[in-house]
């Protein structure tokens, strides 16, 4: 039942429990705890490799609420800074859109660069390194070839300056060159402002930059294509872009505002699949309505709807990952199953002989879950791990108790945020995203 006997670091133990405690997906360790789902990853593998070879992918990870999205989503943004990608993630909010004109499109885009993360810096706040790394290649290459340390940044960038806006980029990172030149951190942290989308007026950058635009909510788009530049010249494979809770959208109630967002996401999506952008991916999650009601979701569009549409022979239980929606199913028993095993594993640090409760522990609380809500303890299992988790903690604290009496005191309801997905009057509501019933995905 259990994997292969692997040691598990302390702050992987440590951060797993605690985050499952809580009810939330953890940030390290996703691949101690995964299950299934290795058909899909490996199609968001070959989007990663696309990538770094130049190229493009955008995918729409839908399911049901509790289907996996969010664990699926940190799950590939991990396995991409492996690769050598620079990722960036944001969950979209009222105050964030991918299109808006009152800042919440630049709001979104500055939350996802906040977020930027490399494989050395896996918890983001990447900007700064991934610029001195540029940086300092440019004064070893200058060395080598004796030249100035201005031309070799002015032909490093010069791919970035091929984008709208790029031109914007390139003159920013050319004024950190020289704030790192003349020691002037002042000049430094307005570059990576700048780069940010930290700047609300176009006086300011152009007072402290020498730059007569700044990165705004009507160029969020080209500025990621930009920074997907950078990031390639910077010596890393490309940048990976995850928007979560794409919801929001479909929850506006302003079929203007919707239309906007969703011509955004057609641009996006058309770049993609024509090859007119490279080094870049977008994943982004959201439920069966955001994709197909037909009156607010992207199916409302009709360009989306046809490049979106389902492919007709894949029925009847066949797959197709071909495509750029990749639908999710639900958790099931089984699945949950070889979820509670990880995660005693995970209590053990790897180690089979510290396993807090037997094998045939887990299908006697799997059976109480049963029995107290019905299905919905395997389709959306927040509740169902927290409480195997707290009871794995209790064991843990106190070696003399045992798993069969606690079994009767543990108390299991159905998530609520279950049924707050959809509203009666039809508008989503959102909970606190997909967090623990994302437990479904792995590899």
């Amino acid at each position: 039942m259990s994997k292969a006997s692997k040691t598990i670091k302390p702050k992987e133990r440590d951060t797993i429990i605690q985050a499952l405690s809580a009810g939330v997906v953890p940030r390290l360790g996703l691949a101690h705890i995964q299950v299934g789902r290795a058909a899909e990853i490996g199609a968001l593998l070959r989007d990663v490799d696309r990538i770094a070879d130049g190229g493009a992918a955008v995918r729409f990870v839908i399911g049901e609420y509790g289907a996996g999205k969010t664990f699926f989503a940190n799950l590939i943004r991990l396995i991409a800074l492996e690769r050598k990608c620079v990722t960036v993630h944001a969950d979209l909010a009222p105050d964030r859109r991918i299109h808006a004109s009152g800042g919440q499109a630049r709001s979104l885009y500055s939350e996802a660069v906040r977020n930027m993360a490399t494989r050395t810096k896996p918890e983001g706040g990447a900007l700064a390194a991934i610029v001195e790394r540029l940086v300092t290649d440019a004064v070893k290459e200058a060395g080598e070839r004796q030249v100035s340390v201005e031309n070799v940044i002015d032909e490093k960038l010069a791919p970035i300056q091929e984008f709208v806006g790029g031109y914007d980029f390139a003159t920013v990172l050319n004024a950190y060159w020289r704030g790192s030149e003349t020691s002037n951190e002042e000049l430094k942290l307005a570059a990576l402002r700048w780069l940010r989308g930290e700047f609300s007026t176009k006086t300011e950058a152009r007072q402290l930059l020498g730059v007569r635009n700044i990165i705004d909510d009507d160029n969020v788009y080209d500025s990621l294509k930009s920074l997907a530049s950078l990031t390639k010249v910077a010596g890393y494979a490309g940048l990976l872009v995850m928007f979560d809770e794409m919801v929001n959208i479909y929850k506006l109630q302003n079929s203007q505002a919707r239309n906007q967002n969703f011509e955004q996401i057609l641009r996006i999506v058309n770049d993609s699949l024509q090859g007119n952008t490279s080094n870049i991916g977008f994943v982004m999650c959201g439920t069966p309505e955001f994709l197909m009601d037909t009156r607010r979701g992207l199916y409302s569009y009709e360009a989306l709807q046809s490049r979106l549409a389902e492919n007709r022979f894949a029925v009847g239980g066949l797959i197709n990952n071909s495509g750029p929606v990749m639908k999710l199913q639900s958790l099931t028993p089984e699945d949950l199953l070889v979820l509670l095993s990880n995660i005693r594993m995970v209590f053990a640090a790897g180690d089979p002989s510290k396993n807090l409760v037997p094998d045939e522990a887990l299908p006697a609380f799997m059976e109480h879950c049963d029995q107290t809500i019905g299905e919905a303890y395997f389709r959306t299992p927040r509740t169902t791990v927290r409480a195997f988790v707290q009871m794995l903690s209790v064991l843990e604290q106190n070696p003399g108790a045992k798993w069969q009496d606690l079994l009767g005191l543990v108390q299991v309801s159905a998530d609520q945020h279950a049924d707050e997905e959809t509203a009666p009057d039809g508008d989503q509501q959102i909970g606190d995203g997909d967090e623990l019933t994302s437990l479904r995905i792995g590899a």
